[in-house]
């Protein structure tokens, strides 16, 4: 009578402690069975591993030759005569001999070998399934658990328990967590690390701040507001370029809503960051001008060869072009593709102190710089910071502090 391995019941932890369906488990048990029986008996033996997925079990069979009792020379494949007749006694030299080979054949170290395989197995299979459900989902905004802070990474848990890694420097510099949190990030890459699949998330990323658009405005998910490009300093600024070619709807409108209550839950999970909404126009000058958002500009001059662009204000918008820490201007620029420089276009000398009145402390051509880059007057110094009158002069930090030290002391006086 043939007697079933039951290797659902026996290897029953596997089952319960692992992710995994019982057609798989099942085709994985063959796999290592085959792989078992080829160390056991030759890879040459003839087996037959027969899965039955309904019942949870597997059969094993070996099919044998019947052979003279002095010409077996092939044991794995060959079956003597005497030994074949004790098992049914008609057997005849040259006919088939079906052996079942059962769990108890195996002894304990291949037992403990075969679950050690099988272990191996399903964690392969956990990694793969793993990599191939998330590498497709790149770009996607998820929420997970915060499940270990660490100083240079967060460990986040999704619904499914797949661990995710969300470095210190793709988070907003004002988020703090703690374990237990819930987190919304975006999925930037799925990679497979020393044979393990690292998810990376971030919430610094333009894609992050996309998705929490598309999640809160139904024109953006529809389809019929686009997002052109966003550029970002994380927890301070961001700029978004829309687009619709719907004439009816206004896409900075729709997109901010009323009293901003569709941007309002934005702003909150970014830690209160800016957001600019822009109108996107391909006219250059236009579109700087809104980029420049709150400043009022006066006239633009492109330089379309070198992808620079003058901009002339009021003095009382100067500051506002420039914006806290310099990030209007600098993602504004990073908008619009040139490098904005910005000069006042409305300065009264009866009524300033000329940069040139302070030549008896600087040499001439340090005047001329500065004069170069629209600062020709001691209050125009310091309306730029000091980081901003250091990249645009290119001149020495000692120089550019001695010079903001005198103008602050002539102001004084």
């Amino acid at each position: 009578m043939e007697e079933q391995i039951n290797l659902i019941s026996t290897f029953a932890d596997f089952k319960e402690s692992k992710s995994i369906d019982r057609e798989t488990l099942m085709l994985i048990l063959k796999e290592v069975f085959v792989s078992a029986l080829s160390k056991k008996y030759g890879s040459n033996a003839n087996f037959n591993v027969i899965v039955n997925v309904d019942r949870g079990d597997l059969e094993i069979q070996h099919s044998l030759t019947v052979v003279e009792d002095d010409e077996v020379t092939d044991p794995a494949n060959q079956i003597a005569l005497s030994e074949a007749i004790k098992i049914e006694p008609d057997f005849e030299v040259g006919e088939e001999v079906i052996e079942q080979i059962q769990l108890s054949d195996f002894q304990r170290r291949e037992i403990l070998a075969l679950r050690q395989n099988l272990s191996n197995k399903i964690l392969e299979h956990e990694k793969d399934v793993i990599f191939h459900k998330y590498e497709p989902r790149k770009g996607e905004l998820i929420t997970g658990e915060v499940s270990q802070v660490w100083k240079r990474e967060i460990l986040v848990v999704d619904d499914d328990k797949v661990e995710m890694v969300l470095p210190k420097s793709e988070q907003i510099p004002s988020d703090y967590y703690k374990k237990g949190d819930s987190i919304m990030a975006v999925i930037t890459s799925v990679d497979v690390v020393n044979g393990s699949p690292r998810i990376l998330l971030s919430r610094t990323s333009p894609k992050f701040l996309e998705c929490l658009m598309e999640r809160a405005i139904p024109e953006i998910e529809e389809g019929v507001i686009i997002i052109k490009d966003i550029v970002r300093v994380p927890g301070e600024r961001a700029k978004v370029l829309v687009e619709t070619y719907d004439d009816r709807i206004d896409p900075v409108g729709a997109c901010v809503g009323v009293k901003g209550s569709r941007i309002h839950d934005t702003v909150r999970e970014l830690r209160n960051e800016n957001i600019d909404i822009i109108n996107y126009t391909n006219k250059k000058d236009l579109l700087i001008a809104r980029a420049l958002n709150p400043a009022k500009i006066s006239s633009i001059e492109l330089d379309e060869e070198n992808k620079t662009a003058n901009v002339y204000m009021k003095s009382d918008q100067v500051s506002l072009a420039i914006g806290k820490g310099g990030y209007n201007i600098k993602l504004a620029s990073k908008l619009s593709g040139y490098e904005i420089d910005v000069f006042r276009d409305d300065i009264k000398e009866e009524y300033v102190i000329p940069l040139t009145e302070f030549n008896d402390i600087f040499d001439q051509w340090v005047i001329d710089t500065f004069i170069g880059i629209g600062c020709d007057t001691a209050e125009s110094i310091l309306q730029l910071s000091r980081e901003e009158l250091i990249r645009r002069t290119d001149l020495e930090e000692e120089t550019v502090d001695a010079m903001i030290a005198a103008v602050k002391e002539e102001l004084e006086k």
